[in-house]
């Protein structure tokens, strides 16, 4: 259906049913209800709050109210607020030239009524799409209310001639000029008390009035916001009465499942890159789910603000980093296969630590140490869910004997193999993994680190910091019902002998 190019063409196409006209408030829900009703996801970029976020946020719209997402740093409160779009229709009629998108049918400036008065049935319209019904504004301590609401314009009148009184010279700010459509304010808690107030009418009355002019402009709009808890005593605060005029508080959260977060991080991690470097990349599954444990073990780490949170966008910035880094020795060796090892996320501290905002115990540690701890630990659960029940005794013993491996994280995939050739049961290890035996070297390559990597996390073997692989921190303790015999029986000996001092009162230390 052609669009119509008029005022008399839009009332006699709104008059057939052919166009809707509706608050945009109704119209977010009525298309919502639509794509309940026809299933698939509500909100298409948007994972992990299926079962939790996106469900108050339905109910919010379906309510029509003006909402907050409150949530820690990196927790997609922007991305979900920007979705919102997709509720909207493809396009809506305008008054060209309108600053405040006024409706053809019922104007709400002093412009929009002069050019209907002036045209009518012939005035021509413009079709607004969705993408420029959205207005963002990001909060700070300076913004003011012309900035926010409007003011005077002493410039429009000179070079109009209008007198300053004149509704003409009206300077529209964000909120009007987003009306009939959405207005997202992210961080609201920096925005000053005195501008929160100014959105007081808009939010209970639904109109705004500009300074100097006794007429209101009621405006159709949705108002949205964004705030991290954090900051209301950090930077600023939500005032109350605006609080209480916000319809629906929504709390966001990290992704509660590794799965979730991995896929998270799958769709926004730049690991797809171009083939100008004449290899191709592979990223295993055990590597994502380190990458994305490193983000939830840091969650709970002591050492790390909990109240700052850990962003989303950590394991995206690591595993960009880890990619970097197979590709990086991808191009050295000429391997047409780059495929990141363990050894890739070490070598990403330079992206973990500055999303850390550490207590103070952190940062007496050090954030590249406490940061070398989370990834241990991450490898190490990590590991044990995928090699957990492997058979990996001849390793251990290889290196309880005395051998010892180094590695250098730039070494080509054949000469890792060729390394972990003389360690007796590290070749079968790949198997394990699912890995076929004409799997290509880098991917093998790969398998063998974490493995390598895996032990050294459990502490089943060690590693210095040049990357040599040797015995055990505790190989005493780990070799089942035998070793625990024996360690019983060298107590009883000691016990026997009267311990290290000598004498019936020594005591056993182990």
């Amino acid at each position: 259906m052609s669009r119509p190019t008029t005022l008399g063409a839009l009332k006699r196409e709104i008059a057939a049913g052919r166009v809707a006209r509706r608050p945009v408030r109704s119209e977010l829900r009525e298309n919502l209800l639509a794509r309940l009703k026809a299933g698939g996801p509500i909100f298409p970029g948007v994972l992990g709050y299926d079962d939790t976020v996106v469900p108050q946020v339905v109910n919010a719209i379906l309510a029509r109210h003006h909402f907050i997402l409150l949530g820690l740093r990196g927790q997609a409160k922007s991305r979900l607020l920007r979705a919102l779009t997709t509720l909207l229709d493809d396009e809506i009629p305008v008054v060209p030239g309108s600053e405040v998108n006024d409706d053809p049918t019922a104007p709400l400036s002093a412009y929009g009524r002069h050019r209907v008065a002036e045209a009518g049935d012939d005035l021509p319209i413009e079709w607004l799409s969705r993408d420029r019904r959205y207005v963002e504004k990001l909060a700070t301590p300076d913004v003011t209310i012309a900035d926010m609401i409007g003011d005077i314009d002493p410039i429009r009148a000179a070079r109009g001639g209008l007198a300053l009184g004149d509704e003409l010279t009206m300077h529209y700010g964000l909120v009007p000029r987003a009306n009939r459509g959405i207005f997202a304010i992210n961080e609201l808690p920096d925005l000053a008390g005195r501008i929160q107030v100014g959105l007081f009418n808009i939010l209970q009355e639904g109109d705004v009035q500009i300074k100097g002019f006794p007429v209101r402009l009621p405006l159709d709009i949705l108002l949205v916001f964004s705030a991290n808890p954090e900051d209301y005593t950090a930077r600023g605060k939500i005032i109350t009465p605006l609080k209480d005029r916000i319809g629906s508080e929504i709390r966001t959260h990290y992704p509660s499942t590794l799965a979730d977060g991995v896929a998270i991080t799958e769709q926004e991690a730049w690991t797809v890159r171009p083939d100008d470097g004449g290899h191709t990349i592979e990223v295993p599954r055990y590597i994502r789910e380190i990458v994305e444990e490193v983000a939830f073990q840091a969650r709970k780490e002591p050492k790390v603000d909990k109240r700052s949170g850990v962003s989303q966008r950590l394991p995206i910035t690591v595993l960009e980093y880890v990619v970097s880094n197979a590709e990086r020795r991808a191009v050295i060796n000429d391997e047409a296969l780059a495929v990141p090892r363990v050894s890739d996320i070490h070598a990403a501290l330079p992206a973990i630590t500055g999303k850390l905002e550490l207590e103070y115990e952190g940062e007496l540690k050090g954030a590249d140490k406490v940061a070398a701890e989370i990834i241990r630990a991450a490898v190490g659960q990590v590991f044990d869910a995928h090699l957990g029940v492997a058979n990996l005794r001849q390793v251990i013993e290889w290196f309880d004997m005395g051998g010892s491996l180094q590695l250098d994280d730039t070494a080509s995939a054949r000469t890792l193999l060729d390394q972990a050739k003389k360690v007796q049961g590290l070749a079968d290890v790949p198997e394990a993994l699912g890995l076929p035996e004409d799997a290509p070297a880098p991917l093998i390559a790969s398998a063998i680190d974490f493995v390598l990597e895996g032990l050294y996390a459990q502490k089943r073997i060690s590693r210095t910091e040049s990357g040599t692989y040797t015995a055990g921190e505790e190989p005493a303790r780990r070799g089942g019902k035998a070793d625990k015999r024996r360690d019983r029986q060298l107590r009883d000996d000691d016990d026997d002998d009267g311990g290290f001092g000598g004498g019936s009162g020594g005591r056993y230390y182990n």
